[in-house]
């Protein structure tokens, strides 16, 4: 027979040449691999009766398996007197005698030999374990497998390959229980199936060593991969650990890690979840890697297992920042699956969680109390930013304590900005560390809220006197607020509260328009809640949105603007059923979150009556917008008309003096009467001034009062009801 004889002194460890692990004993095991399958195939060309190719290295080919498996009892002693008979069989079989290497005292952590060692693995397992591993080093591997399985689809061998194989087969049904060491600890893995799922392992289920877990078994001393960086241990003295935080590191000290810990790290977004890590990891003594590959790689339960594995042999702890563990806890089809086969490894997993349902499908004897990051102050946020901006704050004085009140941002979110200002040429200014605190807000509450780009400015905002000193004062007591709450010493007692304001009135008569001009003088982002979103008829759900809603707000101050208010803020209901009794929670609820919200709350409302008493006691101002009078109308009835338009021939006294509309009635009227005093070409002439006519402005009153339903008489209409007469009878006409 016509197979490669060993004759270098360099004897080769797999079939692709070349190929040599860094540790003696994976090299041991890796050859008695190739030289067994080497001899099978000898066998399979026996058993199948035919002779190999001197002429090629062609693998035998595949024959009828069900036939094979009934005659492996009766080739039994034939296979095994094969093997002392047949000379290339025979030569092979004296190659396996070799002795395997001696246990090394100092082999180097993580290694095959090691892993040998530490779990006290006998020969057979040994041989199993090098059978996984094999097929992930030797790409050449997996057609020598489907031979000797006689299946061309089956390239990953199996544990009945391990039994064919082994001169003690008994020994290899030892492996069949998913609680083998070679499984619960990760280094022999199910392809394609989850090893828990099984109270016993399918013999014909693929295994393999993960690529990951084999290249640290083949060569222990190559770095970290990509995927991974270590956590630098800092020795910060202004860092101290919480009670909590105490308790669980001298948990993790005191015992020898026999078992997988998991340590949720609760903060804020972007809080810094990493300094927990390095604190305990100071006190512990070990080392901690950070995963910082792609998040949906986590959704593989093979792969988390994998990682898990390969801190275990490396000695370190690994640490899932915010993302991996939001990727992992969405996962709702195999959130189950993520963390039961990693039980058994002997590491501890950190990680990084904004809240406690994120942990609900974990279970409880792998879980530790949850440490709780401390919210950073507002002057600790001042330290941070002039401590992480170094020389760069020169200048700065003034706008770190504003920003410092306005952008409630934790260590991470403030490590990002400063290093993008650090990054500028030119000293940095105040208008700079403004706009890129701005820049990294970003306000996730989705369908709930809509942001809104204001329009108005201060000038068009028509408001009788007291209306007017009120809204001036609104203004002054948020730009006050962080000199009263920091410096005068209030935030302590009002708990570091913004400002909420009811705006009162009829449709139209400029609430919006008002809060748009709020947000243009404080330089405020301002969204428009959608309450049909945030109201909902199910049991719990208004609260959960309302929840999302603000905890989302609180980050920065911005505008919360809550149009129709009543439908949300009203009368707390008479207690009939449970809905009633849930509905005056939420209302409780959201009270008590608009007392802590840190921005301007703005609650608009034309049924102000409607509105619960209790409710309307804990607001700071409360602005009522009345109709306008006749002077102001004829202001807005100015302001309105576009100024490239001609409106010399519209009598604006008349106008103001005739109809008591609101200013959003107003709009409407100028810019239909715009609308029907084109030309109607389409065409947009830059040089063209438009002209407005009184006749076209008096048929657009007639039509915003027809869209009221309102009756007007003639006689309004003064020296222009012929005008009104015609449009009634030429409707009147058509409609005949």
């Amino acid at each position: 027979m016509n197979v490669h004889i060993f004759t270098s002194k360099k004897e080769p460890i797999t079939f692709s040449p070349g190929l040599r692990a860094d540790d003696a004993s994976a090299n041991y095991w890796l050859r008695q691999v190739t030289v067994r399958l080497r001899r099978e195939v000898c066998w399979c060309w026996h058993e199948r009766g035919l002779l190999p190719d001197s002429t090629s290295a062609n693998l035998p080919p595949f024959t009828d398996r069900t036939s094979e498996s009934l005659n492996m009892t009766r080739f039994w002693e034939e296979k095994n007197k094969f093997f002392n008979t047949d000379q290339t069989a025979r030569y092979l079989s004296e190659m396996l005698k070799a002795d395997p290497p001696l246990a090394d005292k100092h082999c180097t952590k993580g290694s095959f030999g090691w892993v040998v060692k530490e779990l006290d693995l006998d020969e057979t397992n040994s041989f199993v374990l090098a059978i996984g591993l094999a097929v992930a080093f030797d790409n050449a591997m997996g057609s020598v497998v489907a031979a000797c399985l006689n299946d061309s689809a089956k390239t990953h061998p199996n544990l009945a390959l391990a039994q064919k194989l082994w001169d003690n087969p008994e020994a290899v049904s030892m492996l069949a229980d998913p609680a083998h060491p070679l499984f619960s600890y990760g280094l022999l893995q199910h392809i394609g199936h989850s090893s828990h799922q099984y109270s016993v392992i399918d013999w014909d289920i693929p295994i393999a060593v993960p690529a990951l877990v084999a290249n640290q078994l083949l060569f222990p001393n190559v770095p970290l991969p990509r995927a991974l960086n270590p956590v630098t241990i800092e020795n910060d003295k202004e860092f101290i650990l919480t009670d909590t935080a105490r308790i669980v590191t001298s948990s993790l000290s005191s015992k020898s890690v026999d078992m997988l810990c998991l340590v949720p790290i609760r903060g804020l977004k972007d809080s810094a979840h990493v300094e927990i890590v390095r604190g305990v990891a100071g006190i512990t003594k070990r080392g901690v890697v950070e995963f910082k590959g792609d998040p949906g790689f986590l959704k593989n339960s093979h792969y988390l297992n994998s990682l898990a594995t390969f801190c275990w042999l490396k000695g370190v702890d690994l640490f899932l920042g915010q993302d991996m563990v939001s990727t992992l806890s969405s996962d709702k089809q195999h959130s189950d699956n993520h963390w039961l086969p990693l039980q058994s490894i002997p590491i501890t997993i950190f990680l990084g969680i904004t809240e406690k349902s994120q942990l609900s499908n974990i279970p409880d004897n792998i879980l530790l109390p949850i440490i709780d990051i401390p919210v950073l102050s507002y002057h600790k946020r001042i330290a941070h930013w002039r401590k992480t901006l170094g020389t760069k704050d020169e200048g700065l004085a003034r706008v770190i304590p504003e920003c410092s009140r306005r952008f409630r941002y934790e260590k991470e979110t403030i490590n990002n900005i400063c290093k993008v200002l650090k990054g500028l040429s030119d000293p940095v200014t105040e208008k700079d560390f403004t706009d890129a605190c701005r820049a990294e807000l970003e306000l996730d509450i989705g369908e709930l809220a809509q942001k809104v780009i204001p329009r108005f400015t201060d000038e068009e905002l028509m408001l009788p006197y007291k209306q007017h000193m009120q809204f001036e004062e609104l203004v002054k007591a948020m730009r006050s607020l962080t000199e009263v709450h920091y410096g005068w010493g209030t935030a302590r007692v009002w708990n570091e509260s913004g400002i909420s304001v009811l705006f009162a009135g009829s449709s139209g008569t400029g609430k919006t328009m008002a809060a748009e001009v709020l947000a243009i003088k404080l330089d405020l982002p301002m969204y428009r809640i959608d309450l049909s979103q945030v109201v909902n008829k199910y049991i719990g759900e208004t609260e959960k949105n309302l929840k999302r809603l603000f905890d989302a707000a609180d980050i920065s101050d911005m505008i919360l603007f809550f149009d129709e208010a009543d439908s949300l803020f009203g009368r707390r209901t008479e207690v009939k059923d449970a809905h009633d009794r849930y509905a005056n929670l939420e209302i409780s609820y959201l009270l008590e979150r608009m007392e802590r919200f840190r921005g301007l709350a703005i609650l608009a409302t034309n049924r102000k009556k409607d509105l619960d008493e209790a409710f309307l006691r804990r607001l700071r101002y409360i602005i009522d917008f009345p109709l306008p009078g006749a002077n102001q109308r004829k202001e807005i009835w100015r302001q309105v008309v576009p100024r490239t338009v001609d409106s010399s021939k519209i009598d604006f006294a008349f106008l103001a003096k005739q109809f008591p509309l609101t200013g959003g009635h107003i709009r409407s009227i100028v810019f239909n009467a715009c609308l029907q005093s084109t030309n109607g070409s389409g065409a947009c002439h830059d040089t063209f001034k438009g002209r407005l006519t009184m006749e076209r402005v008096i048929m657009a009153v007639k039509r915003e009062y027809d869209k009221l339903n309102r009756s007007v008489s003639l006689e309004l209409f003064g020296p222009y009801a012929e005008i009104v007469k015609k449009l009634e009878h030429k409707d009147e006409r058509h409609q005949n």
